[in-house]
């Protein structure tokens, strides 16, 4: 769904800036992750649970992006 607009952002940003970019994304996510299970008073353990099963899955999609579409 997402593959054209990453592809593409990917190849005006370049892969170096692109990566750049991509990482401070993910920590931000991750900081999400971990206010909102502040919020709800959740604790340590699921919060990283949480950050693990959104890795993996991030993971998962730009595995199955570069094979499918070379990105």
């Amino acid at each position: 769904m997402f593959a054209p607009i990453v592809r593409t952002v990917r190849v005006i940003m370049g892969v170096k800036k692109f990566n750049a970019f991509r990482g401070k994304a993910i920590s931000i996510h991750s900081q999400v992750i971990t206010e909102f299970c502040k919020f709800v008073g959740a604790q340590q353990k699921v919060r990283q649970g949480l950050i693990r099963t959104a890795k993996a899955r991030s993971e998962e999609h730009t595995s199955e992006l570069q094979s499918r579409f070379g990105i």
